[in-house]
């Protein structure tokens, strides 16, 4: 199957590490172009400089913090600067704290709108007059929460689930353009977050922390954890002219977990 990614540009938004990092590894192998970024411009530095040495794609990056208009508007520019276009927008964001209802202050609700679904916003209505002029995808990296709430995470709970909203919206307004706008949400894959929510686990049951994985696992039909590169495997597909009908839709990469339909 040809993707046709190569020689295309895309922004890829919190793409230091974890999910965002392993899409642009996968964009680049295709020979895209790809924009990265982050808010620790020595860690941005390193991982540019490990994604162009795979020597496909080119790779460049800006500092820029998701909260904060400004930085968008310097990172879309930035973009277009270096590279003259952009077809492939990736949006992706840091959780939120875990918490209960009630634990959860008001200025933990704006902060997490502002990070979780906000940004994603912005970083649209900046990207969008240049995905619209031949066509382009944008793909909102979510939660596998958009389908089962997951217990002790109502921020990103709600604000996921905005995203899926946006999304299906969005698909049908953009659709005119051609331009295809759709939701990946990962369950359990292999990240820090992954393992930092684990071990938040471990610590209130009071077990070692490969007991909770051990648990976890057994949730799931493949009985074992994703791979961020299976995840960006996917995301790929999505973005790429593979894809050409499908909009407005949401996608688990969950290893069968969710058991909604």
């Amino acid at each position: 199957m040809e993707l046709n990614l190569k020689g295309k540009t895309a922004l890829v938004i919190a793409s230091s590490q974890g999910l965002g990092f392993a899409i642009a590894k996968a964009l680049v192998n295709e020979g895209t172009n790809v924009m990265i970024s982050g808010r620790e411009e020595e860690k941005l530095k390193r991982k540019a400089d490990e994604l162009a040495s795979i020597g496909l794609g080119k790779v460049s990056y800006q500092k820029a913090d998701i909260t904060k208009i400004e930085d968008i508007k310097l990172l879309v520019s930035k973009t277009i600067d270096t590279f003259g276009e952009l077809q492939l927008l990736v949006n992706n964001a840091g959780g939120p704290p875990a918490g209960s209802f009630e634990d959860i202050t008001d200025g933990e609700w704006k902060s997490a709108f502002e990070l979780n679904l906000l940004s994603y916003i912005r970083v649209i209505r900046e990207a969008l007059p240049y995905l619209k002029k031949d066509g382009g995808k944008i793909l909102n990296i979510a939660s596998s929460s958009i389908k089962e709430p997951i217990p002790g995470l109502i921020l990103s709970n709600t604000f996921r689930t905005g995203i899926v909203g946006l999304s299906k919206t969005l698909a049908s307004e953009f659709a005119p353009y051609n331009v295809l706008i759709n939701t990946i949400a990962p369950g359990r894959i292999a990240t820090d977050r992954v393992k930092h929510l684990d071990q938040i686990n471990a610590d209130k049951q009071g077990v070692g922390l490969e007991s909770v994985e051990k648990a976890m696992k057994e949730t799931i039909p493949l009985k074992r954890y994703g791979t961020p590169e299976e995840f960006a495997n996917v995301a790929a597909f999505l973005l790429s002219d593979a894809n050409t009908y499908m909009t407005g839709s949401s996608f688990l990469v969950d290893g069968g977990m969710i058991k909604a339909i």
